[in-house]
């Protein structure tokens, strides 16, 4: 150990050769990129801004889903969200009377819970059953992975601005660059092909 060595400021011992060094930054040999350090991504690990399938948000951008997938996804979900609380809901009002019973509020908590599972379900994965079933994916744009419950929930929240002017939301995908009805343009989300 020398400690007038100017290579050795610190006075540590030089690693030998192939034993990684402590107290020195790891370089990656000539022409190999760094794993591991800031701005490269973990071996194994997407880069940011990417997710599987879509490496970049530029890739994002060529695969907008087109407005019939997305309408027959919505049917999907809404058939297995609703049968049950609308088949409850409506046995449980007496016709004669329309006296409310106690399956009609039943109907209604299921009905809620179904909905936030979907949010769940888009939140986390990008993919509701009725999307998955047609091989679409809603993303963030601005990051190309799925939106997250908090944003999936608000963007279903949301879906009310799609239906005020007439459903003129629900058609805007049909004829928007980006594919996006409105309420994905208020949250920044797309909804993309999954290959």
């Amino acid at each position: 150990m020398s400690f007038g060595d100017p290579n050795n400021p610190y006075g540590q011992q030089q690693p030998q050769q192939g034993q990684p060094g402590y107290g020195y930054p790891q370089q990656a040999p000539q022409g190999v990129p760094a794993q591991g350090n800031y701005g490269y991504p973990q071996q194994g690990q997407q880069p940011y801004g990417g997710a599987p399938g879509y490496p970049n948000q530029a890739a994002v951008q060529q695969q907008y889903a087109g407005w019939g997938s997305r309408f027959v996804a919505r049917i999907i979900d809404g058939l297995i969200v609703g049968i049950l609380p609308v088949i409850l809901m409506v046995t449980s009002i007496d016709s004669s009377t329309g006296e409310i019973g106690g399956l009609y509020y039943v109907g209604i908590l299921l009905a809620i819970g179904g909905s936030l599972f979907l949010s769940y379900l888009l939140g986390t994965t990008g993919q509701t059953p009725g999307r998955k079933a047609v091989s679409i994916q809603v993303l963030k744009e601005s990051t190309g992975r799925p939106l997250g419950f908090g944003m999936a929930f608000v963007r279903g929240l949301l879906d009310f601005i799609n239906a005020l002017p007439c459903y003129v939301g629900y058609l805007w995908p049909a004829f928007d660059a980006k594919k996006q009805h409105f309420a994905d343009k208020i949250v920044g989300s797309v909804v993309v092909k999954k290959f």
